[in-house]
């Protein structure tokens, strides 16, 4: 079952939002720097395994980042808060606006 959080990592002052696969491990991720909200990352694994096989990974990660590797049941120190479906949608799409007006 799909499920969507999100954490705050203090030191960097950086909220990152995930979406998540039922066995924990990361789908999308979106990192956003406080204040402000300006988007570090916006990246969906599936996106970065298609670009990988395509020779382009190098390409996608320097626009869109790249998500975490190992499932949530392995991460520490980390807080996380509950979303929705559609909040995160919400933050996918700005982050991924940005993203792509910063390319231009």
């Amino acid at each position: 079952m799909t499920r969507w959080i999100r954490c705050f990592w203090d030191e960097e002052s950086v909220w990152f939002y995930f979406e998540l696969d039922g066995d924990g491990y990361v789908l999308r991720q979106v990192e956003l720097q406080c204040p402000g909200d300006k988007a570090l990352a916006a990246a969906s694994r599936a996106e970065w395994q298609e670009a990988r096989r395509g020779g382009q990974s190098a390409a996608y990660e320097r626009v869109h980042g790249l998500t975490a590797e190992p499932p949530v049941s392995e991460w520490e120190g980390h807080d996380p808060e509950r979303l929705s479906a559609d909040e995160f949608e919400i933050v996918w799409s700005t982050a991924r606006r940005q993203l792509q007006d910063r390319q231009r």
